[in-house]
């Protein structure tokens, strides 16, 4: 177990402020991952405004749970990656088209512009970007029920 060396609170702003071991005082201070999708509670850099890195988290549940509290906190206000469960439609096999899908933040519609925004980014797991950016994760391809499966699988 790793012991932390240092210490984070909200100030009467809501911004987060890290106190290094050695007294260092940094304000507004934001958390970023290191590996967002293939490991999101391992490797988090603590940030400062200039981003700088002033402090590194190895792995998430090693911390206090007060300030683990707060980094969770900080990411989840920070990040958004809904996660698809589900294809309902797509309005054409050939792009640009419409998917309507469910995700784990609710029933959505965006746009994917091309084939190639729909990215492998591990065995199981695909990135896919709408025409404004937004990036959706289908975590596990395999696991979707059948009807989504066929339908993405005419993507790839």
């Amino acid at each position: 177990m790793t012991t932390t060396t240092f210490e984070l609170v909200r100030n009467s702003y809501g911004r987060l402020v890290l106190t290094t071991a050695e007294g260092e005082v940094y304000e507004n201070v934001a958390p970023a991952r290191a590996f967002p999708v293939q490991a999101p509670l391992e490797g988090i850099a603590m940030v400062s405004t200039d981003g700088k890195e002033v402090a590194w988290i190895d792995r998430l549940e090693h911390l206090p749970p007060a300030i683990a509290a707060l980094v969770r906190e900080e990411l989840a206000g920070r990040e958004f990656m809904p996660e698809i469960s589900r294809i309902i439609n797509v309005t054409s096999f050939a792009t640009p088209c419409t998917w309507t899908v469910a995700t784990d933040r609710g029933d959505t519609e965006f746009v994917l512009r091309g084939e190639e925004d729909i990215r492998r980014i591990g065995p199981e797991t695909l990135l896919v970007s709408d025409i404004h950016g937004i990036h959706y994760l289908i975590r596990g391809q395999y696991d979707l029920d059948k009807h989504s499966k066929k339908i993405l699988d005419r993507f790839l």
